[in-house]
């Protein structure tokens, strides 16, 4: 990030005209600029997944901006100076250490002391290219993980500012739902006046989430393989909470380039385990995943790792593009 200055909270009002996105309170969003916010809880979320979290737990009492735009690579997003500026006069703010860079430091300057970093409200683990079922099942697969991540250094809550542990929490239902709770906490310590609608928010987010698992389980309980390909090693979590087997063409960073060795040996599992569909994204270049489906006469569809809605997203919402992809997982993998 070029820009290491704080910028005077005058500039709010320019962050809002750069076209931060607010899903809602847009005219909360617009009094916050001439000083006043309505009473609505300002709230800075970082990117998609928080921005949901921030919506659906603060309802009517918060005023959510968004610092990345809709179709931007969350990896790649750099702020701009007023945006950084902006973040000084949030109330809260709700970020995922590890995934954006720039935001992660810029968040260290604002000094908010209501900073929720939501890598600290569940536990990380390492994930490489390869993830799953062979590292075993339910909680001994989970277990399994922990040991490695501890191997590696990743122990505990050293999360994404260390190399190797995996920040995708909440591509699994479970994992985000305890995020969820601990961003609700958050909010009702932020603003105790709606401490009772915070909890019954969060309360109904959870139950959601909670459904959405059932669904994953239930979907993927029985199917002609296991083995998915994606470009985007972003579903290891999903991966060892249904008991499949990713396998990431790039690793964590989705614009890393594969190996000859590498798309040599997807190949060899494509064929071994009997893969029929090599997955990429929405907000990443599907040349590569085109290029191995070619190679091996494999179909490609989409699997999104949710982190941007945009129109060219299977769904509006988080719950709806997760579905999406189970429809799209269970075709792939030959769900019975």
């Amino acid at each position: 990030m070029n820009v290491r200055r704080l910028i005077p909270a005058t500039a709010l009002a320019g962050a809002v005209a750069l076209g931060l996105v607010s899903l809602s309170a847009c005219a909360g969003i617009s009094d916050a600029a001439d000083g006043g916010n309505g009473g609505k809880l300002d709230v800075v979320a970082s990117f998609y997944p928080m921005q949901y979290l921030a919506e659906q737990i603060g309802g009517g009492h918060v005023a959510v901006e968004t610092l990345t735009k809709p179709g931007v690579e969350p990896h790649d997003l750099e702020l701009k100076p007023k945006q950084i500026g902006a973040l000084g006069e949030a109330d809260v703010i709700l970020y995922l250490k590890g995934i954006q860079p720039a935001v992660d430091e810029a968040i260290a300057q604002a000094g908010v002391k209501n900073t929720v970093d939501a890598a600290t409200l569940t536990k990380l683990e390492a994930h490489g290219t390869s993830t799953g079922h062979d590292h075993g099942h339910g909680e001994e697969g989970h277990e399994h993980a922990d040991e490695h991540g501890a191997e590696e250094g990743h122990e505990g809550h050293d999360h994404g500012s260390e190399a190797g542990a995996d920040p995708h929490v909440w591509l699994d239902p479970v994992k985000y739902a305890e995020v969820a709770k601990g961003v609700g906490s958050a909010f009702e310590k932020a603003d105790p006046d709606h401490a009772a609608d915070y909890k019954k928010n969060t309360d109904a987010l959870v139950k959601k989430l909670g459904d959405l698992d059932t669904e994953f389980e239930t979907g993927l309980k029985n199917t002609a393989t296991r083995t998915f390909i994606t470009t985007h090693s972003a579903f290891g979590y999903l991966a060892e909470r249904y008991h499949l087997d990713q396998e990431g063409i790039s690793g964590l960073d989705p614009e890393s380039e594969p190996s000859p060795a590498r798309m040599k040996e997807l190949q060899e599992v494509a064929a071994k385990d009997k893969v029929s569909t090599i997955f990429f994204e929405t907000l990443a270049s599907d040349k590569t995943a085109k290029t191995l489906a070619g190679d091996t006469g494999l179909k490609t569809d989409v699997l999104d790792p949710l982190e941007g809605i945009t129109d060219k997203s299977r769904g509006g919402d988080y719950i709806e593009v997760m579905r999406s992809n189970l429809t799209a997982l269970k075709k792939a993998l030959g769900a019975k």
